[in-house]
C-alpha cells in the first residue's frame, strides 16, 4: 500500500475540496466534500464509476455521477429533488489504514437552512468510505439528535461506468416487485434473470432479497446491501439525456445507475436512535 495513502486537495478558495485515497494494486477513490460524493473509483486498472464530462464540480448543483447521497427525501416532494445531503458540504473527520483497506470518514449535521425547511430535525450523518484492491464500501450511520421521532428515505445513487450499455446486464432482480416510473405502473414483477437496457428505464425494485450485480466485458461488479431494502434502476436514454444540461447527449451509452436504498417505505428513528445502512461493491473477474 502506498505510504501516502491519502491526498488532500484544496479548492480555489483555499478550503479542502476533495480527498483521494490510494490503495493496493493502484486502487484509487476520489471523494468531494460537496455532497460527500465519491466521483471516482479505480480498481483492477479501470474506472468503475461514471462521471459526466459535463458534471458541475463547483458546488453549483449536485454532481452528475459517482455516488451522490440521497437524504432525507428520494425524488420530488416537500424538499428539493433528492433532499439536501448531496448539495451540502460535509466535514472530513478522519482517514486511516486498516488492514488492506483505506478509510475516509465524513460527517453532516443540521444547519439553519435545514432547520427552517420542511424537514426541520436535528441529526448526524456519519459516512464511511472504505476501499481495498477490489472493493468499495460506503456506509452511512444515521442518528436522530432531535427530541422528536423522524422518518426519511435515503439512497446511494451509484452511477456505474460500462463500456457499452448494449452489452451490459443487471442481475439479481428476478421475481422482485417494482414500480415503473416511466410507464407509471406499480406492482409489476420482474420476469428476467438478466436485465438489459434499450430505452429510458426508471424502476424502483422493492424488498430485493439478495445480491445484485452489473456485468460487462467478462467482469462483474456485485452490490451487497446492508439495511437497505430497495434497488433503483435508471438510465435516461437519449431523450432524457438531451434534457439534462450536465449530462452529455450520448453519455447514456456509458452508464447505468443501480442504486441501493430504502425509498419505497420510510425509515423511522426515535430520539437518540441510530441505524447504519450502505453497500459493498466488489469487482470480480478479469485480473482477480
Amino acid at each position: 500500500m502506498p505510504a501516502n495513502f491519502v491526498e488532500k486537495i484544496n479548492g480555489p478558495d483555499g478550503s479542502l475540496e476533495k480527498v483521494v485515497l490510494h490503495g493496493e494494486g493502484d486502487s484509487q477513490a476520489e471523494i468531494y466534500l460537496f455532497g460527500a460524493t465519491v466521483t471516482s473509483w479505480k480498481s483492477q486498472g479501470k474506472e468503475r464509476l461514471f462521471l459526466s464530462k459535463q458534471a458541475k464540480l463547483d458546488g453549483s448543483k449536485a454532481i452528475r455521477g459517482g455516488i451522490p447521497l440521497v437524504f432525507p427525501q428520494f425524488g420530488p416532494g416537500e424538499l428539493p429533488q433528492h433532499g439536501f445531503a448531496r448539495t451540502r458540504k460535509w466535514s472530513l473527520i478522519g482517514t486511516k489504514k486498516h488492514g488492506s483497506g483505506v478509510i475516509a470518514q465524513f460527517e453532516l449535521t443540521e444547519n439553519a437552512d435545514t432547520l427552517a425547511s420542511n424537514w426541520p430535525y436535528r441529526f448526524v450523518l456519519r459516512y464511511t468510505v472504505t476501499m481495498t484492491k477490489t472493493t468499495l464500501s460506503t456506509i452511512i450511520e444515521y442518528e436522530n439528535n432531535d427530541t422528536r421521532e423522524f422518518s426519511f428515505t435515503s439512497l446511494m445513487h451509484t452511477y456505474f461506468r460500462v463500456p457499452s450499455i448494449d452489452y451490459t446486464v443487471v442481475g439479481g432482480l428476478k421475481n422482485t416487485r417494482y414500480a415503473d416510473k416511466v410507464k407509471q405502473t406499480i406492482n409489476e414483477v420482474e420476469p428476467r434473470n438478466d436485465i438489459t437496457i434499450a430505452a429510458n428505464e426508471d424502476r424502483v425494485y422493492e424488498n430485493v432479497p439478495g445480491v445484485v450485480d452489473v456485468r460487462y466485458g467478462g467482469e462483474r461488479v456485485t452490490i451487497k446491501r446492508f439495511n437497505f431494502k430497495d434497488i433503483v434502476l435508471w438510465n435516461p436514454w437519449v431523450e432524457k439525456a438531451q434534457e439534462m444540461s450536465d449530462f452529455g447527449d450520448a453519455e447514456y451509452k456509458e452508464m447505468v445507475c443501480v442504486e441501493a436504498g430504502t425509498v419505497a417505505s420510510k425509515v423511522e428513528l426515535r430520539p437518540g436512535q441510530t441505524i447504519s445502512c450502505g453497500q459493498l461493491l466488489t469487482v470480480e473477474g478479469a485480473d482477480n
